[in-house]
């Protein structure tokens, strides 16, 4: 897809990797509609990115998820691209995990992806096609003690996405997942803890043959639009995660 004019709704574009990405898309030339829960952030964002509208939205509340999408289309007439990428870490054993923590999580990290795609898909196909990039987790492809939640409703997004994209293929709709290792931003510390763990900015290491070096969230984004622009189902920001063993 060529990026420039398309509209492109981030979710998450408050901080880490969908602020970084939302920078990108607009020095491609696209029109973006920033969403988040911080208003003030937002709103920020807004003022320094042309063709931007901050849009304070919930994406664990369906009604949010609506009011976003039509609040979208009511400002710039379609919408192009969709970039799931809010979300939440939760860091539990199996048996401390508490169920309405988890539901909210499952809520945020997977059922509002979903809504979000709903929303959008008639959208774009009444204009002809669009791409929906589905923010997964390198913890999707692996089973690391404690993240059991995290990473299985990731790899339950990473199936509906490309379920979707065989779904949506005659209505050029083209939906990809992206897979990002261990980034420089703020989930851990904003992930819900039952257990202390520090994975985040570890500077050497080794698991499954992997070292644990952060990347940084413009090089995330950087693979985010390469993999909009190309159409690629699967987006790994490393080769190694692509035959990395899940223990």
């Amino acid at each position: 897809m060529d990026i420039k004019g398309k509209v492109a709704i981030v979710t998450g574009a408050s901080g880490g990797i969908g602020y970084a990405t939302a920078k990108l898309l607009s020095s491609k030339g696209a029109k973006l509609a920033l969403v988040a829960r911080s208003q003030n952030k937002l709103e920020q964002l807004a003022k320094e990115l042309p063709n931007s509208i901050a849009i304070p939205a919930d994406i664990s509340k369906v009604e949010d998820i609506k009011r976003m999408i039509k609040q979208t289309c009511d400002h710039f007439g379609r919408v192009d691209i969709l970039v799931n990428n809010a979300g939440q870490g939760y860091d539990a054993p199996i048996e401390k995990i508490d169920v309405d923590v988890f539901r909210g999580i499952f809520e945020l990290d997977f059922l509002g992806p979903v809504v979000a795609m709903q929303q959008v898909i008639p959208i774009m196909r009444k204009h002809g096609g669009g791409a929906i990039m589905n923010v997964s987790s390198g913890l999707a492809l692996m089973y690391l003690p404690g993240m059991s939640i995290y990473a299985s409703l990731k790899r339950a997004l990473s199936h509906i996405s490309l379920t979707a994209r065989e779904e949506l293929k005659a209505d050029k709709i083209v939906v990809s997942v992206v897979y990002p290792y261990i980034t420089v931003t703020d989930f851990e510390k904003n992930t819900v803890k039952a257990s202390e763990r520090n994975w985040e900015n570890d500077e050497e290491g080794d698991e499954g043959g992997a070292p644990f070096k952060a990347d940084t969230a413009e090089y995330v984004a950087q693979k985010i639009v390469e993999g909009i622009e190309s159409g690629e189902a699967e987006v790994f920001v490393h080769d190694w995660m692509k035959t990395a063993p899940a223990s």
